[in-house]
């Protein structure tokens, strides 16, 4: 293992058991720009809650994909062809995502969240239709 990977692999650990607990507090609250995705494993079968960074329009919701489309929680969205988001008591289904350009997903959000993205130079969004 190289010592990128390695550093990698120990800062998705500190997020993993730090910040990630902190975001999934304040989504499930409807507090700051998170809310939570719920899909279930394309493999296990069990349900699993995942922090996401969210914007919601008229027919559902566009997402950032911090991580890419390779992680676990969007292959089981896609696999599943749909899951549920959640922020605050509000709970929503919705369908299998759709790919959109980055200017389109960097226009759903406000200017001040556009700033951010841009900043972290966020490329990969998805818009979920309401189911």
């Amino acid at each position: 293992m190289s010592i990128g990977e390695r550093v990698r692999d120990g800062w998705l650990f500190v997020i993993k058991r730090s910040l990630n607990r902190f975001t999934l507090y304040q989504a499930k609250r409807g507090r700051l720009d998170f809310a939570v995705v719920r899909t279930v494993g394309r493999k296990s079968g069990k349900t699993f809650e995942t922090t996401i960074i969210v914007q919601q329009v008229d027919d559902g919701f566009v997402i950032e994909l911090t991580y890419g489309p390779q992680v676990n929680w969007y292959q089981n969205l896609v696999a599943a062809d749909g899951g549920e988001i959640i922020r605050g008591e509000s709970t929503w289904r919705v369908r299998g995502p759709a790919e959109i350009s980055t200017a389109e997903g960097m226009a759903a959000f406000t200017p001040s969240r556009r700033f951010v993205l841009k900043l972290l130079r966020r490329t990969h969004f998805r818009k979920l239709p309401l189911a």
